[in-house]
């Protein structure tokens, strides 16, 4: 059985995604580093698949398959994508597998099947929907050490609470967190 294990590069309040008219477009660069690099390939395991959005595909397209020769590169080039969408005609970057039709029914049958942990980035309405079904096994947020005051957070207004336990933490050369959570369930239960 495979874990699902969510990766979300988040600011310090909540932020993990600008608009495209924000005026700081690049506001994790400044914070990469090669120990950096190393520590978040770490983390994600050289060996995984990923489990992402339509959006998040093609937004990744434009950067990943051209990014160049470097582990975290190889990693997610070589890694079948999981790919959630209504349109799955086009998906030129594998290798890669649409999912479509009873989104939660397919990932969990795919997660009920041997192979590699599945990685989540990005995708904030896959987060949610995941969190909600209980399919996440771990949160895994990236925190850098800014604040920028709007743009989409991690999860919507309407999601329910839930309990995450603290697994680790590690701290890059310029200060961003890598923190590890298990996902426990609802707040509630």
């Amino acid at each position: 059985m495979r874990k699902i294990r969510i990766f979300e590069h988040a600011s310090l309040d909540g932020v993990i995604e600008h608009d495209k008219n924000y005026a700081y477009p690049a506001w994790t660069t400044p914070y990469r580093t090669p120990e950096g690099m190393a520590m978040l390939l770490d983390v994600y395991g050289h060996n995984f698949d990923l489990l992402i959005g339509r959006r998040t595909y093609d937004e990744w397209l434009g950067y990943w398959p051209n990014a160049g020769d470097f582990p975290m590169a190889n990693a997610i080039n070589t890694a079948t994508k999981y790919v959630v969408t209504h349109r799955p005609e086009h998906l030129p970057w594998g290798p890669v597998k649409a999912l479509g039709g009873d989104v939660i029914g397919e990932i969990r049958h795919l997660k009920s099947t041997d192979g590699p942990d599945l990685v989540l980035s990005g995708s904030i309405s896959l987060t949610s929907l995941l969190l909600d079904a209980g399919l996440a096994d771990d949160v895994i947020l990236i925190v850098y050490p800014v604040l920028l005051g709007r743009g989409r957070r991690l999860l919507s207004d309407g999601f329910d609470a839930r309990k995450l336990e603290f697994v680790s933490t590690k701290v890059t050369p310029t200060g961003v967190l890598l923190n590890t959570y298990r996902h426990m369930g609802s707040l509630n239960s």
